[in-house]
């Protein structure tokens, strides 16, 4: 026997093999998550969430985030209602590196992506470049929502925290 298989039914591991396949044309094929379902793959209109923030960078707490959207069942009045007043805010409002990383990142991707650019431009072609301007600037339109450790969170807009 060798360590590429040979058993003792005379079959050494060579050559090809010519049976046929079976094959069922109407069985359905599996789908794996990623792939798209049947019906043009968009998602039903009832169940996705019009009011959906799209220009919010999480940070803070990661664990407080996930437990306070794992106890909130994804409702929109349950995760507003944990919303802290903008008066009543108790973080520092100056940004951090780490706050500032993401956000030069996530905007450098979206001009990278053609969004529409927020100052003169000039000379510069480097996306991070330019969003390095933009937030020295002030004009990034996102915001930074920060995670407390009760599952309350704080939003900050760009403009609002000192670089």
């Amino acid at each position: 026997m060798s360590d590429y298989g040979g058993g003792d039914d005379g079959y050494d591991g060579g050559g090809y093999v010519d049976d046929a396949l079976d094959y069922d044309e109407e069985a359905e094929p599996e789908l794996y998550e990623d792939e798209e379902q049947p019906g043009g793959g968009q998602e039903d209109p009832e169940t996705v969430d019009q009011n959906a923030d799209h220009n919010i960078v999480e940070g803070g707490d990661p664990s407080a985030a996930a437990a306070a959207k794992s106890q909130q069942k994804n409702s929109v009045v349950a995760l507003k209602s944990k919303k802290v007043p903008n008066d009543q805010r108790t973080t520092t409002p100056y940004m951090t590196k780490y706050e500032k990383a993401r956000i030069l990142g996530t905007r450098a991707l979206q001009i990278s992506g053609n969004a529409p650019v927020l100052i003169d431009v000039g000379t510069m072609t480097d996306p991070l470049e330019i969003a390095g301007k933009e937030l020295k600037e002030k004009k990034i339109p996102l915001v930074v929502r920060r995670y407390l450790p009760d599952g309350f969170y704080e939003d900050w807009s760009c403009e609002e925290l000192i670089v």
